[in-house]
C-alpha cells in the first residue's frame, strides 16, 4: 500500500552569518527582508537538515513541492538530487541509501545566475523550502513518481455537447504488467506496455464542469496488484477561443473576467499554508471573478485544486519573464515539462503561458523566437487539448513575428498609469482587432498603484490615491464591457505583493496595484467596483472613500458601487438623491461640519462618517502638488528649453539631454529592477519621446518643487 507522510517538522535551518534554528515548513528566509524595500534581501544558499528513522515500505521517495530556486539534496552524506526551478514538485528515490537512522540535507539557493528563471522581474524571488516536503512509501511495483514530478495518471476528456457524452482517455505509467482503471463506476483491466497503460471510457449524460455555475468533478482511480493505488479528479468541459466571440465554454459565450494572483503574503512571503490559499480563494469568490491568471510561475497544487472546485478558468505559465537568457533555454523547457505534467489533469486550466513581457529587456531576434517555438512545440506535443498564449509587453509592436508563435495572445497595457493616457488602451485594442480580426486577443495585465492612506478630491495619475485607482479601473471596466471579443481580461493584481526593488507610493518593497492590501486586511475601493460588476449573487452597496474622512472641499463627491440598480443617498438622515443605474453611482454633498452618510438599496445599506476640514489633510497627500494649473511664475522663454517641451526635443540637445537622462535613471531605479532594465527599450523610448516632460514628470509622481526646479534648469539652456 502507498503511504504518504508530511515531513515538515523539526528542520534545522542554517543561513550564513546567523545562528542555526529549528523551523517548520513551509519556510522562506526572505519573509521580512524580501518585503522591506532596498532590493537588498538575502540571495544565496541556505541549508535545511533533518534526522529521521527509516520508514516502512519497499521503495521510499522524497517529494519536495517547492524549493526556491535551485536545490541539491544529500542523504547520509551522498548527493542524490539536483533541481533547477523554484515552483514545481520533484521526487527522488532514496531507498538504497537509507539506514536505520538517517540525515537528510537540502541546500537551497536563490542567488542571481544566468540560467534559472526568473532573474529579472517585478517581484521578490523568495528563497526556501516554502511548500511541503513529504516521504512516500510504495511497493516494489508502483506507479511512476520521478519523471517531471508526474502524478502517474493522465486523464483526457473530449466532450460531445450535442449527444451529451464525454469520451475519456485514461493513461498511467508504472513498472507493473497490469493496471485496473476505474472511471465513473466503470472498471477496466488493461496491460502495460513499456511502462504505459491506457483505457477508454464513455460517460453518457455527462455532468459538465461548467465554470463558476457548476464546477462538477469526476474521479478516476488506478490500482496495481501490489496494492499501490492513485486517484485524480477531472472535469468534462469544452473550451473554445474565437477572435470575434472571445471565450466559449461548453458551447456558450463565457467572457473571462478576473484577476491575477501572486503567491505571497505580508510577513510570510511565499510560505503559505493551505488555510492561506483557502482565504485567498474566498476573496476571489467574493469578487465574482471567473478567471485567474496565476502569475508568473507554477502555483501550489492545492491552489489549482481550489480553482477546480470553484470553477475558475485558469491561465498557467512558467517564469520565462522580462529578459531572455542565452543559457536559460533548457530551464524554460524543464519548467514547462513539469508544469504541463503536474497540472494536466486540472479542468480549470485553459491555456499554457509561454512567457511574460519577454521583449521588455530583450530584442526580438532569432534566438528569442526559436526559444518560443520549441516551447510552443513542447506544449502541443504534451497536450493537444489546450492552446498556448503569451502576455506581451505594451511596447511590443503588433506586427512583431513573435505574436505568430502562440495560438492566442494577450497584452499587458498600462496607459494611464506608467505612460500615456487612459484612452490609449481602447485605441490600442481597436487598432489591433481591426488589423488582425482573425487573431484571438486578450488583456492580460492592467492596473494602477494605490496606497489606502492617500486621498484626493482631484485625483490624477501618479498620486497613488485610492480615488485615482478607482477612476482608472472605472475607465478600463467600461472598455472591457464594450469589447466582448477580448477572450480574457486580468486585473493586475488581486493583492499587493512583495517587490523588494520598489520604493514608491509611501511603501517600501511592495507593488501596490492590488485591489486588496498585502496583508489581506483591507479591500480597496476599486475591489468593490469589480464586485459590483461581476458578483451577481451577493447583493451589496459600498460607499467609496471611507478612509477619506477629512475633506477640505466645500462640496464633495460621494461615490457608490453596487450590483443593485436603485440607490438612495442620505446625509445626516435626509435623502439628498436617488439614482437608477449600473455599478457606479455619483452624488454631490455640501460639507459643513461632520456628516453621517448612508447609501441604501432597499434593506441593504452602507454608512460612513466624513467631516469638513479647513485645510487639506497633509497625511492624505503623497505627491505635493499645487491646486492651480499654472505652477510657474511667468511664461517660459520659448528660446530656451522647458518642461513643456517633449522628451524627444530635449534629448536632441546634449546638455539638456544629459540632465534628463540622469533624472530618469534615478526614477526608474525607484520602481525596481524591471523598470531599470526596460528603460532603454526602443519602442518605449519612441512612445516617451512624443510626450511633454511635464506630463512624464507628473505621471511619475514628481512634486511641484521638483518640476519647478527642473524647469528653471532647462530655462537656462538655449535651444
Amino acid at each position: 500500500m502507498r503511504k504518504q507522510t508530511v515531513f515538515n517538522d523539526n528542520w534545522i535551518f542554517r543561513k550564513p552569518g546567523c545562528e542555526e534554528q529549528t523551523v517548520t515548513l513551509p519556510h522562506t528566509w526572505n519573509a521580512i527582508d524580501g518585503q522591506d524595500g532596498g532590493n537588498d534581501y538575502f540571495r544565496g544558499t541556505c541549508v535545511y537538515e533533518k534526522s529521521f528513522a527509516r520508514p516502512a515500505g519497499d521503495r521510499i521517495f522524497l517529494e519536495i513541492n517547492g524549493a526556491a530556486h535551485t536545490c541539491d539534496v544529500e542523504l547520509n552524506g551522498t548527493h542524490i538530487a539536483h533541481h533547477e526551478g523554484g515552483y514545481s514538485t520533484f521526487r527522488t528515490d532514496i531507498t538504497d541509501l537509507l539506514e536505520p537512522d538517517n540525515l537528510i540535507s537540502i541546500s537551497v539557493n536563490n542567488e542571481d545566475n544566468d540560467r534559472v528563471y526568473p532573474q529579472k522581474a517585478d517581484f521578490t524571488f523568495y528563497g526556501g523550502l516554502y511548500r511541503n516536503v513529504k516521504l512516500i512509501s510504495v511497493p516494489f511495483e508502483h506507479f511512476e513518481l520521478e519523471k517531471d514530478g508526474t502524478p502517474g495518471i493522465k486523464i483526457t476528456p473530449t466532450v460531445d455537447l450535442e449527444n451529451k457524452k464525454a469520451f475519456i482517455k485514461a493513461e498511467t505509467w508504472q513498472n507493473a504488467d497490469k493496471v485496473i482503471i476505474t472511471v465513473n463506476g466503470e472498471t477496466k483491466s488493461v496491460f502495460s506496455e513499456n511502462g504505459h497503460a491506457e483505457a477508454d471510457f464513455v460517460i453518457e449524460n455527462v455532468h459538465l464542469w461548467d465554470g463558476i455555475d457548476d464546477p462538477y468533478l469526476y474521479t478516476a482511480k488506478a490500482a496495481l496488484q501490489s496494492g499501490d493505488e492513485i486517484s485524480v479528479r477531472f472535469g468534462c468541459r469544452r473550451f473554445e477561443f474565437d477572435a470575434q466571440k472571445g471565450f466559449v465554454l461548453n458551447g456558450r459565450s463565457y467572457p473571462l473576467r478576473g484577476v491575477s494572483r501572486h503567491q505571497d503574503l505580508k510577513g510570510k512571503g511565499n510560505a503559505l499554508s493551505l488555510e492561506d490559499h483557502k482565504a485567498d480563494m474566498e476573496i476571489i469568490k467574493e469578487l465574482g471573478a471567473n478567471t485567474l491568471r496565476l502569475a508568473h510561475y507554477q502555483h501550489a497544487q492545492e491552489f489549482y485544486d481550489l480553482c477546480d472546485e470553484n470553477g475558475l478558468v485558469v491561465w498557467a505559465e512558467i517564469p520565462y519573464i522580462t529578459m531572455h537568457m542565452k543559457n536559460g533555454r533548457e530551464n524554460t523547457l524543464s519548467q514547462m515539462r513539469e508544469l504541463v505534467t503536474q497540472c494536466y489533469n486540472h479542468p480549470s486550466i485553459a491555456v499554457w503561458g509561454l512567457s511574460n513581457e519577454i521583449t521588455a529587456a530583450s530584442a526580438v531576434n532569432d534566438e528569442l523566437l526559436e526559444n518560443h517555438r520549441v516551447l510552443n512545440d513542447l506544449c502541443h506535443s504534451m497536450d493537444k487539448t489546450r492552446p498556448t498564449v503569451m502576455a506581451n509587453v505594451f511596447m511590443l509592436e503588433i506586427d512583431s513575428p513573435i505574436l505568430e508563435i502562440p495560438d492566442i495572445n494577450s497584452y499587458n497595457l498600462y496607459f494611464g498609469w506608467y505612460l500615456g493616457e487612459l484612452e490609449q488602451n481602447e485605441e490600442f485594442f481597436d487598432e489591433y482587432h481591426k488589423k488582425y480580426p482573425e487573431r484571438v486577443i486578450g488583456f492580460s495585465e492592467y492596473g494602477a498603484d494605490a496606497n489606502i492612506a492617500f486621498h484626493s478630491p482631484d485625483p490624477e495619475k501618479g498620486d497613488y490615491t485610492e480615488e485615482y485607482q478607482c477612476l482608472y479601473h472605472e475607465h478600463i471596466l467600461k472598455l472591457i464591457e464594450e469589447r466582448s471579443w477580448l477572450w480574457a481580461t486580468h486585473v493586475w493584481n488581486l493583492f499587493d505583493f512583495g517587490a523588494d526593488g520598489r520604493d514608491e507610493g509611501g511603501k517600501h518593497g511592495e507593488n501596490q496595484k492590488g485591489l486588496v492590501t498585502f496583508d489581506r486586511l483591507s479591500r480597496k475601493d476599486a475591489f468593490y467596483l469589480y464586485k459590483a460588476a461581476w458578483n451577481k449573487k451577493d447583493k451589496f452597496v459600498h460607499l467609496c472613500g471611507k478612509r477619506y474622512i477629512n475633506r477640505h472641499e466645500d462640496e464633495t463627491e460621494i461615490k457608490v458601487y453596487s450590483n443593485l440598480d436603485n440607490i438612495s443617498l442620505f446625509a445626516d438622515g435626509k435623502c439628498i438623491g436617488r439614482q437608477t443605474g449600473k455599478t457606479v453611482f455619483r452624488f454631490k454633498v455640501r460639507l459643513a461640519g461632520e456628516h453621517l452618510i448612508e447609501a441604501r438599496a432597499g434593506e441593504i445599506s452602507d454608512k460612513m462618517c466624513i467631516r469638513k476640514a479647513n485645510e487639506p489633510d497633509e497625511s492624505y497627500i503623497f505627491v505635493k502638488r499645487s491646486p492651480v494649473t499654472n505652477w510657474f511664475d511667468e511664461e517660459p522663454d520659448p528660446s530656451c528649453f522647458s518642461v513643456q517641451d517633449t522628451l524627444g526635443e530635449i534629448r536632441q540637445n546634449p546638455k539638456a539631454g544629459a540632465i534628463i537622462e540622469a533624472m530618469m535613471a534615478k526614477g526608474a531605479s525607484e520602481r525596481g529592477d524591471v523598470a531599470d532594465a526596460v528603460k532603454d527599450n526602443p519602442a518605449l523610448q519612441r512612445m516617451m519621446g512624443r510626450m511633454t516632460m511635464i506630463s512624464l514628470l507628473k505621471q511619475g509622481g514628481a512634486d511641484e518643487q521638483s518640476i519647478k526646479q527642473l524647469n528653471r534648469i532647462l530655462q537656462g539652456i538655449k535651444k
